[in-house]
């Protein structure tokens, strides 16, 4: 009489994608790049906390750079070939990865540039009495 573990054994199938779109977030703590099809289903994503960057080191170009590189091998293994890259945020990130994307040996084909504007800002804090 054998036991039952209870564990499953689940082959999940690879995806197989051609065109996809890169969603980078670059903030001023972190960047976070997600690649997706071309209906917004994921592919992969990474971001530098991801990668063991901790604190500031999380918001500089390298690892941003590290983090681009992984999230695009990750997705050439399912056969992407060209993207359009998607860019959001003020940090400084958004150069690093966009290079890395292109480095990695896929076909740029646009670049959007989806950075929010506040209008009019937050309000601003009360006037402070000394």
């Amino acid at each position: 009489m054998t036991k039952y573990s209870g564990k499953k054994t689940v082959s999940k199938k690879k995806k197989s994608v051609s065109n996809g779109v890169v969603h980078v977030y670059a903030s001023f703590n972190n960047t976070i790049v997600s690649i997706t099809d071309l209906q917004g289903n994921l592919i992969c994503w990474s971001s530098a906390g991801k990668h063991g960057f901790r604190g500031s080191r999380k918001a500089t170009p390298y690892a941003a750079q590290i983090a681009t590189q992984n999230a695009v091998d990750a997705a050439k293994e399912c056969g992407l070939q060209s993207v359009s890259v998607e860019i959001k945020g003020p940090g400084v990130g958004r150069e690093a990865s966009l290079r890395a994307i292109q480095a990695a040996g896929i076909n740029v084909s646009t670049i959007t540039d989806n950075t929010y504007h506040p209008h009019n800002g937050c309000r601003p804090a009360k006037r402070r009495r000394v």
